[in-house]
């Protein structure tokens, strides 16, 4: 048993090949240091891999290291800057690397190397960078909701939004993530005060439906399905506050969606007591297109039936997410089939 050992590397992104090393290393070691060295410019920052690390490892030590000053085989420097980092030795380090004997010869400690040949888990972060989806079950569900394909099913009042949304979230065994403005509007139903909105209950509606919009991807299969967004929720704050909201749009910012499916307005309104009316329609879809055209958000136009509909929605994802689509009527397993624990 080491008193204290070190696990480093880039983390781009974590996977289940890092999470075998470093649970490997934690069973050797009284005190467990992760480094995550990281450069500016990277697609996923440093600090979003070392909040993975920490969600996955809550029982280490997780540091940032700047790697932006040394190369990748300059052991010796990065054996200094390690016990710079650290303010001691650490008793061993623990590697899948060739690099890893000259960088703790340098540091004067041991070298354990597990699993170089990636016998037990067969994963790289190369590999997962090239093809995310493929890899989903590799990948813990912080770093898979990251990269879970999120598609967003948005429209105007009484445009067949949520039937659209819990069909494809069925077909394709994935999350469906409901609209929480919709559950605050019936909540606020039976106010005897002044039921009219404010703007921060619309800032509250984007950051409550994005943070559980993420929630939700953490379980997901590659794919989520989401019944409206924040985006979404800054062109209801234009309708009834008569203005755009700089922090909800803000909030929408955070994370796009890969895909906008939006549902016409061809279909019959239907009135369920808490809509504006079949009047204001179809200048909120037109408002939605101007919108989603501004912002260079890409979106599918979908009309007809429910299963017209279904239909053209999954063919845009194919193209999303790379694969053939099937008939809707036929029960998609692909997805499925990445499910992991």
């Amino acid at each position: 048993m080491f008193s204290r050992g070190i696990v480093i590397g880039k983390f781009y992104p974590p996977h289940r090949g890092h999470k075998y090393l470093i649970d490997t290393a934690r069973a050797q070691c009284r005190e467990l240091t992760v480094i995550v060295c990281w450069r500016k410019g990277q697609e996923i920052s440093g600090y979003l891999r070392a909040q993975w690390l920490q969600r996955i490892h809550p029982d280490v030590r997780v540091i940032l290291l700047d790697d932006d000053r040394l190369a990748d085989d300059d052991s010796k420097g990065w054996a200094e800057n390690t016990i710079a980092a650290l303010g001691y030795v650490p008793d061993a380090v623990f590697t899948s690397e060739a690099y890893g004997d000259p960088y703790a010869r340098f540091m004067g400690t041991v070298h354990v190397l597990v699993d170089k040949e990636r016998t037990h888990i067969p994963i790289s972060a190369t590999m997962v960078r090239s093809d995310p989806m493929k890899y989903v079950p590799f990948l813990e569900p912080c770093v898979r909701g990251y990269f879970s394909k999120r598609i967003a099913v948005v429209g105007a009042e009484s445009t067949g939004t949520t039937t659209l949304a819990n069909a494809l979230a069925e077909y394709y065994g994935a999350p469906w993530v409901p609209e929480y403005g919709r559950a605050y509007s019936e909540g606020k139903r039976y106010l005897k005060a002044d039921p009219s909105w404010r703007s921060e209950e619309f800032v509250h509606i984007a950051a409550a439906q994005s943070a559980l919009e993420n929630v939700l991807a953490e379980s997901s299969n590659g794919l989520i399905i989401l019944d409206t967004d924040a985006f979404a929720t800054g062109i209801w704050h234009e309708r009834y506050m008569g203005t755009r909201s700089t922090e909800v749009e803000r909030i929408a910012s955070e994370r796009r969606p890969d895909l906008y499916l939006l549902t016409g307005d061809e279909i019959p309104f239907v009135q369920d007591g808490l809509r504006d009316g079949e009047h204001i329609r179809h200048g909120m879809h037109e408002r939605f297109i101007e919108r989603l055209t501004e912002e260079c958000r890409p979106y599918v136009l979908v009309t007809g039936s429910s299963n017209e509909r279904l239909a053209q929605a999954i063919k845009a994802i194919g193209a999303v997410v790379g694969e053939p689509a099937s008939s809707p009527t036929v029960p998609h397993t692909a997805f499925k089939k990445r499910v992991v624990g």
